[in-house]
């Protein structure tokens, strides 16, 4: 492999940024979470501290849990840096969009089997889209980007995770979302159990009818 000279930015998101780096010989990505200006300074380091400790210990719950996410190479807490492991492959967004449906079906079922050890350990993603998984070159689903992530046993707080992942659906995959999702929800069930799971479900129906609710007041 090449040896990378110079970190690559990969993306620049609204808590942090990505590159494509180097360690020890192999390709890994650095996530740093910059300085807020518009935050006291103090108040900052201690809120990119904590959620760059509390990311690590995600990936690591999750990790444990059977489910694959990048290895974490190191953690510098001090400065708000976590490098991780690089995956090789495809987000699920752009898989989905070229599979057949046979492959999507296979891909959705996998996905909802994910989300549900997740919740069975009330690991909370934060957002839970096809862009933050990545369909390694063996096949295997990897759950990228915890950073909005937390630990919670509150229905709502999965309730609102499968909802992002239904909306993130309905905007990038709107020619067959609604057989994305039922196949999603009907493994997620198997894991999570049927009461548990019709649940959370009646809980993203409540969340939509307060999204539809606060728009026909801005209208």
């Amino acid at each position: 492999m090449d040896k990378l000279k110079q970190p690559v930015l990969l993306k620049k998101g609204a808590e942090a940024s990505l590159y494509l780096s180097n360690c020890h010989g192999r390709k890994a990505i650095t996530k740093i979470r910059t300085p807020k200006k518009y935050r006291p300074e103090i108040l900052d380091k201690q809120i990119r501290s904590y959620r760059t400790i509390h990311e690590s210990q995600l990936l690591h719950q999750s990790k444990v849990a059977g489910i694959a996410t990048p290895l974490i190479y190191m953690v510098n807490v001090p400065e708000a840096t976590i490098i991780m492991e690089y995956i090789e492959g495809i987000q699920v967004k752009q898989y989905i969009n070229r599979a057949s449906e046979a492959e999507r079906k296979k891909i959705c079922l996998e996905i909802g089997g994910l989300v549900g050890k997740l919740h069975k350990e009330n690991v909370i993603h934060g957002d839970l889209t096809t862009s933050n998984m990545i369909l390694d070159n063996q096949g295997r689903i990897f759950l990228v980007d915890f950073g909005l992530g937390e630990k919670s046993v509150e229905l709502e707080a999965k309730g609102v995770d499968l909802h992002l992942l239904k909306r993130a659906l309905q905007s990038t995959h709107f020619t067959f979302w609604e057989t994305c999702f039922n196949d999603v929800f009907a493994s997620y069930s198997l894991v999570l159990g049927d009461k548990l799971a019709e649940k959370v479900y009646e809980k993203i129906s409540e969340i939509e009818r307060r999204g539809r609710y606060v728009e026909e007041r801005k209208q």
